[in-house]
């Protein structure tokens, strides 16, 4: 049997967030059910009430390979750092310089998004590559690898 994966994100804007990770991953906002054209006729048609239309949305990929992002709304900010989150793997196979620009590259295209940096760790051979540590518009780390 095949487990599909879904990673869930605890949020104060789901609409927003999902759409800065939509960029991020190159992933499309999930279509509303058949039948509607959009997500707002669903949830009027489901008599859900106006004020909680942004209290959950999702994101999948575009070609259909990858996980479900499910973004939910919850009353608390986020108080600590993550226990687990996201490394976007955006140049693998490069190596020194070259790397550290690509990624830094990304990270300039990112920041413009909402992103914020936290920190860059250098290559360091054998066993560091290098990498940037980010943050998502709500705070969520990740790693641009």
């Amino acid at each position: 049997m095949s487990n599909d994966v879904q990673i869930t994100f605890d949020c104060a804007d789901p609409a927003a967030l999902a759409a800065f990770w939509a960029e991020v991953l190159d992933y499309e906002r999930q279509a509303p059910p058949e039948g509607f054209d959009t997500w707002e006729a669903a949830l009027a048609a489901f008599g859900v009430p106006e004020s909680e239309w942004n209290s959950r949305d999702a994101i999948v990929p575009k070609d259909g390979d990858g996980p479900r992002l499910f973004f939910q709304q919850v009353p608390e900010g986020k108080t600590a750092k993550n226990r687990v989150h996201l490394d976007i793997r955006v140049v693998p196979g490069l190596e020194g310089d070259e790397r550290m620009a690509a990624l830094e590259a990304e990270a300039d295209r990112l920041g413009a998004l909402g992103a914020t940096r936290a920190y860059r760790v250098d290559p360091a051979p054998p066993m560091e590559v290098g990498f940037l540590t980010m943050h998502d518009p709500e705070g969520n780390e990740f790693c641009l690898d």
